[in-house]
């Protein structure tokens, strides 16, 4: 732990003084002190000025959507829009015509007055595809054409419409993997993959978690107006768990912190109480259903207290506290910290 606390002061509770003076570790909305992220902000930075597509892949949850916000902001189309989507959000029966628009009338429940599509929206500036290898092959075709002619034609149109955009692609699986299985087109994957960037995950940035964590902690902190301080030992805890969701998981379980510990300084306990929230609640699901929906398998009893864990996660994320979450449900708060860390 000693080789991360360079920038860490402690106070005699042993908890990281805050705030930090985050801007030495920050470029634009990115927090790294790890060597390969480094490189790889400069290698973006380097690349923004280009009009080169860029591939960004990584698993979920480490920053793609940050990086390409760098690269946007530092290009040449800074002054213009920057557009994103997520390729598999679209439904299937409105993907073409949500990236290429289309003519008035063209089908049933189409807009009289037509639509611009994606890339139309984006015009000169720049088109982030998140999920690129969700993108269905018959769109691929035409973001092939996009990108090797620079034209496109509206949904029910027959104008050739002319683009310039910059397309910047990210993907959480192996492309290469794709077009051997034949799910994706070879020809725009060297289209897409002129310069290729990695973002590595938590676990081999771990030197990034506590300065990470304390980003996160002083973010909640003016969010729900707390003081919540983190122990040294959160710090090495933190360190030696896995981030299957990486940035995105460690943010969540920060936030969580902050509204859950009772006390101002967030101890391990508060960390293993949180993760044993964070389960049970991925476990309950039936407050988000229908009750004619039920499929009536299990005893009342679980399922009420099913119902009783949700009411109490949802109304502790509400209130911002569960002290606060307790005076609005008229109990105490130790009967809500009970029922929580319950099972």
């Amino acid at each position: 732990m000693k080789k991360y606390d360079y920038y860490v002061s402690y106070d005699k509770d042993d908890c990281a003084i805050m705030p930090l003076d985050f801007k030495k570790y920050k470029t634009e909305n990115i927090i790294t002190i790890n060597e390969k992220m480094k490189e790889i902000i400069n290698i973006s930075l380097r690349v923004a000025k280009s009009e080169a597509p860029v591939l960004i892949t990584g698993e979920s949850g480490v920053g793609k959507e940050l990086l390409s916000e760098l690269i946007h902001n530092n290009s040449n189309r800074k002054k213009e829009s920057f557009v994103k989507t997520n390729c598999a959000a679209i439904p299937d029966n409105l993907k073409e015509s949500e990236f290429f628009g289309y003519e008035p009338g063209s089908f049933t429940g189409a807009s009289k007055f037509g639509k611009k599509g994606l890339i139309e929206i984006s015009q000169n500036g720049t088109l982030f595809l998140d999920e690129i290898g969700e993108m269905p092959l018959c769109l691929q075709s035409i973001l092939l054409r996009v990108l090797q002619d620079g034209k496109f034609v509206r949904v029910g149109g027959y104008k050739e419409i002319k683009s310039n955009i910059r397309i910047i692609c990210a993907t959480n699986k192996n492309l290469q993997s794709l077009v051997n299985e034949g799910l994706f087109r070879n020809d725009l994957y060297f289209r897409l993959n002129v310069i290729p960037i990695n973002i590595p995950s938590l676990a081999d940035r771990l030197d990034d978690i506590p300065i990470l964590s304390l980003y996160f902690t002083n973010y909640f902190n003016n969010q729900y107006n707390t003081a919540k301080r983190i122990s040294r030992s959160v710090f090495e805890t933190l360190i030696s768990q896995k981030w299957s969701g990486n940035i995105r998981e460690l943010k969540n379980t920060i936030e969580r912190l902050i509204l859950i510990s009772l006390n101002d300084i967030i101890t391990v306990d508060d960390l293993e109480y949180v993760g044993a929230i964070s389960k049970k609640a991925n476990y309950v699901y039936y407050a988000n259903q229908d009750i004619n929906d039920f499929e009536i398998t299990r005893p009342l009893r679980e399922m009420i207290e099913d119902y009783e864990l949700d009411i109490l996660k949802r109304s502790v994320e509400k209130y911002g506290s569960i002290r606060k979450a307790a005076k609005v449900l008229d109990v105490t708060p130790s009967t809500i910290s009970r029922k929580l860390s319950k099972k």
